[in-house]
């Protein structure tokens, strides 16, 4: 009997033991493998984490982008692949004993389902405005869905030359442009950009700024023994633009009337200063060589490249200087013994019409050169008696200059009869503006209105007193001049 009982119970143990067996052979392992793209262009992501779920092994893919999960026991799983910038991708596995499936993903960036900003809206100028002033604050707006920081960019353009203002990285609805030209017609669009998507554009609007006033000029007036710029506006209101405690005189507006240059007086030397037509945004120009001659309150200059530079003298030599700064460029020397006065430079920059004259300031010349110093024509030259100017017309066809006509000539340089002259370098003859100027004055310091309709001088007498006054004289198509109308009184070097 008892051997009996054991034969059972060894039985009973083989039995559970068999059955274990089954157990382990029922849940067996497998492995996992695969390989982690970014969508599109399936360049493999290195150190994407990868796991399961149910939770087995996490590994991270190399830098192929493959990785393996090896002895994950078999059953239904949801891989996942993870890595900071990039969606989380998921996919679902069944793996059986002793099985290796492989599982591909194909990451998104978290920006790829970001949507684009809406297209700016233009608020300010309102399209199609008109008589806009020459600063303007640009106002627009946009909206991102997301929240996302918007940057934008703004362009204008202008019916007039390929002229392109691009203000790029504006965080703002709102922007300022200054300088901007009378009478031009404008073209303006903004971008909008989230950094994620490409840029998104406004519809493009229109806008024209208001006309050049008429009789808008500067001209310098002597106070305290100070020569001091003013501006004088349509209705003939004055408007003082520099201190009268420091010598400021020759201003020039350039040719879009929002900016005026000018000399100073700094520590004895002759510089050359830009400001707005308020007087604001003082800049100097020159400074390791300034502008020199015999007689440095008569010396001259001219915009020139469109603005964007200033011709200006040094005794013989004559320089050009960038107005947003840098160094002064030679541009042309006289021959020995011959100084520079005065310079002007037509639209297109081919010509320049220079005065020169000897050390006591006569003997007095105006040639045209080209851009390179060649002389093209000489207006006037081997005559007696003090030439002065000079002044350009914007096509380079007309030359303004004075001459003395009394041929007198003494060491004071005084004039008796000085007048102004129109010269037509396709005709090669000159004509005289001043034929209705009073007796016993002279007329001096021309210059080309900003229409060229007319000229703008001083009338003094000539006995050297300080009663000058602005004049203006219209001239007629045929050269020949017309009404002459004196501006104001006290007042000298005008500008338009």
């Amino acid at each position: 009997m008892n051997l009996f009982r054991q034969f059972i119970f060894i039985v009973l143990i083989v039995s559970v033991i068999a059955c274990s067996e089954d157990t382990v052979d029922n849940y067996g392992t497998g492995v996992i493998t695969g390989k982690v793209v970014l969508e599109g262009d399936n360049s493999p992501l290195e150190n994407v984490k990868v796991s399961t779920s149910p939770s087995s092994t996490t590994v991270f893919s190399d830098e192929n982008g493959d990785f393996i999960l090896n002895e994950i026991v078999e059953g239904d799983y949801s891989v996942q692949a993870q890595k900071t910038g990039y969606i989380t991708g998921v996919e679902g596995a069944t793996l059986k004993a002793g099985q290796t499936i492989n599982v591909i993903f194909e990451l998104q960036t978290e920006t790829a389902n970001n949507k684009q900003p809406s297209a700016p809206e233009l608020l300010f100028p309102e399209d199609e405005a008109t008589n806009q002033e020459l600063e303007i604050q640009f106002a627009w707006n946009s909206v991102d869905k997301e929240g996302d920081e918007l940057t934008y960019k703004l362009e204008l353009k202008n019916s007039v030359n390929s002229d392109v203002i691009t203000i790029e990285d504006i965080k703002d609805t709102l922007y300022t442009i200054s300088e901007l030209n009378y009478g031009y017609k404008y073209f303006w669009q903004v971008s909008a950009s989230d950094s994620i998507n490409g840029p998104v554009l406004s519809k493009v609007q229109t806008f024209k700024t208001k006309p050049l006033p008429a009789y808008g000029y500067v001209f310098v007036r002597e106070i305290d023994g100070n020569n001091v710029i003013f501006s004088i506006d349509e209705e003939g209101n004055e408007n003082q633009l520099t201190s009268s405690a420091l010598n400021s005189f020759r201003p020039k507006l350039n040719a879009r009337g929002n900016k005026v240059a000018f000399y100073r007086t700094v520590s004895g030397m002759t510089q050359l200063f830009t400001m707005d037509l308020d007087g604001s945004n003082l800049k100097q120009l020159t400074k390791s060589i300034p502008a020199n001659s015999i007689n440095n309150e008569g010396i001259g200059f001219c915009w020139a490249d469109r603005d964007a530079a200033i011709i200006y003298p040094n005794f013989e030599n004559l320089f050009k200087i960038n107005i947003n700064g840098g160094d002064s460029q030679l541009i042309y020397t006289a021959q020995s013994g011959r100084y520079i006065m005065d310079a002007a430079q037509s639209l297109d920059r081919s010509k320049i019409a220079v005065l020169e004259t000897n050390i006591s300031g006569y003997e007095g010349s105006v040639y045209v050169i080209d851009a390179f110093g060649a002389l093209l024509t000489t207006v006037i030259s081997g005559v007696k008696g003090a030439v002065g100017g000079v002044d350009i017309s914007i096509d380079g066809n007309k030359v303004l200059y004075t001459h003395d006509i009394s041929e007198f000539e003494n060491e004071n340089q005084r004039m008796l009869n000085s007048k102004v002259f129109l010269y037509d370098i396709a005709l090669g003859t000159a004509t005289n503006i001043s034929d209705n100027k009073p007796n016993g004055t002279n007329d001096t310091d021309p210059s080309f209105s900003a229409n060229e309709a007319a000229i703008l001088l001083v009338n003094a007498p000539n006995n050297n007193t300080n009663a000058t006054t602005a004049t203006t004289v219209e001239i007629e198509e045929d050269n020949t001049p017309g009404g002459r109308e004196a501006l104001v009184e006290n007042s000298k070097m005008p500008s338009q």
